[in-house]
């Protein structure tokens, strides 16, 4: 098996290559893209602040107008400097922003007290992810008492044939899209080819369900079931357990409980909201 070697902080390149808007024929307007690049870049830098030379080499502009731009952002609070001026970070507005992507999503806002009834119910993590392009991005999490995961934290974002959440939607679609790979590992259990992993996903079409044997974070599995109140699906939840108490009478137990959760989150889905795209 193959493995990458992986910086710290450094964003892990895409599962397969995907366009990642659609215009439907409307010319792009350059300067909301180049604001956009430039945010998604400080954010995928995370505790790594970016001096102007660097942003302006990056996203390939004029180190005047990306300077112009940063002043603008900072003024609105998207991105933030140092006493010095000369280091710039993602801004509080952009949290301000995820929040409220959160609290007006109503799938969010109905799947969040089924996982704390799982979880309690369980005694271990679970999480509720949503595709986004080629990754998984966590929309919420309750957290086991007996085991706290930052990687977990809401906001995150995975690659999707990195662990339960992202494989379990990936098999609801079709393998076509999958290049032969290398793909980006995490662990030595990640899938780096695309054998095994439609090998893998194939039996999730089977089972029902994704298993991750310490695909995404060594010392942990997950259990992962795609939510099909869209076709494909679009979000999935899971629960992660540390693999020292997984033993296979707790393994049944989580099925058991995830798969009864997927079932009541589906079953009071109801028409009447907004149709997100």
């Amino acid at each position: 098996m193959r493995t990458h070697p992986r910086q710290r902080h450094t964003p892990p390149p895409p599962l397969y290559d995907q366009h990642m808007s659609e215009t439907a024929g409307v010319r792009e307007v350059k300067s909301a893209a180049r604001t956009v690049e430039l945010l998604e870049l400080l954010a995928a830098r995370g505790d790594r602040p970016a001096r102007l030379q660097e942003l302006a080499d990056e996203l390939g502009v004029p180190r005047s107008s990306m300077y112009a731009l940063l002043q603008t952002l900072i003024t609105r609070g998207w991105v933030r400097t140092d006493t010095t001026g000369s280091l710039y970070g993602i801004g509080i507005r952009t949290l301000l922003t995820g929040t409220s992507y959160l609290d007006s999503d109503p799938r969010v806002r109905l799947v969040r007290p089924y996982l704390d009834e799982a979880s309690q119910a369980l005694g271990e993590t679970v999480h509720l992810a949503r595709l986004d392009g080629t990754n998984v991005a966590y929309l919420a999490t309750r957290e086991s008492h007996e085991y706290l995961r930052t990687i977990s934290r809401v906001g995150r974002r995975l690659p999707a044939h990195v662990g339960a959440l992202g494989k379990a939607l990936l098999a609801e679609r079709s393998d076509t899209a999958l290049p032969e790979g290398p793909y980006w590992a995490l662990t030595p259990n990640t899938h780096t080819t695309r054998d095994s992993l439609t090998a893998d996903l194939a039996e999730v079409r089977r089972r029902g369900y994704s298993i991750d044997r310490e695909e995404g974070v060594l010392g942990i599995a997950g259990f992962g079931f795609a939510l099909r109140y869209d076709t494909p699906a679009q979000d999935a939840i899971s629960c992660s357990v540390p693999v020292a108490r997984l033993t296979p009478e707790h393994e049944e137990e989580i099925v058991a409980v995830m798969e009864e959760t997927r079932t009541r989150i589906e079953s009071a889905t109801t028409g009447g909201t907004v149709n997100w795209r």
